[in-house]
């Protein structure tokens, strides 16, 4: 009876332990999703996870914003306590760059497993996240350059049609300058004057990425053009002492005839410059198609304490659902083939000079450069850029300002 007694005991106790367990069992699986200057969609943002919890009881996500310079700071602390956002929202090569630390997870096992999920992204956007063989990011908000023209800049200097070639945006730029008016502008960050030298066969490194491609005659032809042009005013001077806002508000003011951008500097200069609309700015590809992409893409971090659960996240948030809601808040395409087809056929009809920017984005995607999936991609740009930049603004010659950045890109790919 004893031993009877104490075997009920025993029970008595398991099962009470059991009906106790929850405080261990049920404890929630959390999840953080870091996001880079969203904090204006943050009802959206917070709907849409609020979707993603209804359905997966126990289940949390912390939203973190970022502004942009914020975000690699941020993420690099985070690194290095140990405690990094599960799903990270990064922009450009910088996904490449935590990529080659180490810092993210390969997805290459799980779009082999579900490969349904890998075709709904175009494939040339998801191809700038892979890093040596391997994928690390999805696409979430995708965007490449183009080029915008004033058409009435372009009319009075008796002009009727983009550019087709190289010598044509001078010549154009030349013919439109005059009093407070240049005839071109460029962004300049993350390589996105790039196509202005890959139009003319100008390729910064070779296919292995180890050895500088750029010091040739013709690049020092195109750097000396581009020079005398910026010297002459007909490439506004904002384009290699600017960033972003910079040579948008100049543009926006109608003074200037062109500008290279990326697709997002639509809606900036359509706020700002009350002479947009459709009979007044046109949008056509870079001569021969080239244009250097800037888009997004949410990755996970290798510190992820739930990474099947961050997946089935990035998942929901790329879905036919979610990122069409996201697509038409934010006036985006995200790199999902059914959603942008959907959201630019809504375009088109609701707003036909948004729908010409647009669609540039999902045309030629197979003539994106500017894109060397480096792991070292913000050292190579930091080595080149100056020396670049002293030529255009003509503190050097083309010909030093191509050896000077040589030798510095030389050294950077040594290091890597």
């Amino acid at each position: 009876m004893q031993r009877r007694q104490l075997l009920k005991s025993t029970v008595a106790f398991s099962a009470a332990t059991v009906l106790s367990a929850p405080a261990i069992a049920q404890t929630p699986k959390k999840i953080s999703f870091l996001t880079w200057n969203l904090v204006h969609l943050e009802a959206q943002i917070k709907g849409w996870i609020q979707g993603f919890t209804s359905t997966r009881p126990g289940v949390e996500v912390e939203w973190i914003d970022k502004k942009g310079p914020e975000v690699p700071v941020y993420y690099a602390t985070q690194l290095a306590a140990g405690t990094p956002p599960d799903i990270v929202d990064i922009q450009g090569a910088l996904g490449l760059e935590y990529a080659a630390q180490g810092a993210l997870v390969d997805l290459t096992p799980r779009f082999a497993a579900e490969a349904a999920i890998k075709g709904r992204y175009d494939p040339d956007y998801l191809s700038n996240w892979v890093f040596e063989g391997k994928s690390y990011m999805v696409p979430y908000y995708v965007s490449k350059t183009l080029l915008f023209w004033n058409k009435t800049r372009f009319k009075e200097a008796d002009l009727d049609k983009p550019p087709a070639n190289f010598d044509e945006i001078l010549a154009a730029a030349d013919k439109i300058k005059g009093g407070d008016k240049t005839g071109m502008l460029t962004l300049n960050f993350d390589w996105l004057y790039w196509p202005l030298m890959m139009m003319n066969g100008v390729d910064l490194l070779s296919k292995d990425l180890k050895t500088p491609t750029f010091k040739t005659a013709k690049a020092e032809e195109v750097v000396a053009k581009l020079a005398a042009a910026t010297k002459s005013g007909a490439i506004n001077s904002i384009s290699w002492t600017g960033r972003w806002v910079e040579p948008n508000e100049a543009f926006a003011t109608g003074n200037v005839g062109m500008l290279q951008a990326h697709a997002p500097a639509f809606f900036w200069i359509k706020g700002n410059g009350p002479w947009i609309n459709g009979e007044t700015l046109g949008a056509a590809q870079m001569p021969g198609d080239w244009a250097t992409p800037n888009s997004h893409g949410l990755g996970i971090s290798k510190g992820s304490k739930q990474p099947d659960l961050a997946w089935d996240f990035v998942k929901y948030l790329t879905d036919s659902d979610v990122a069409m809601q996201f697509s038409r808040v934010a006036s985006v395409l995200t790199g999902n083939k059914a959603v942008d087809q959907a959201i630019l056929a809504k375009f088109e009809k609701d707003d036909p000079l948004a729908f010409q920017v647009l669609k540039t984005q999902v045309e030629h995607t197979d003539k994106m450069c500017g894109n060397w999936r480096l792991g070292n991609d913000s050292r190579v740009k930091d080595a080149f850029w100056p020396e670049f930049q002293s030529a255009m603004l003509g503190r050097k010659d083309a010909k030093t300002a191509l050896a000077d950045a040589e030798r510095r890109v030389l050294r950077e790919l040594k290091r890597a």
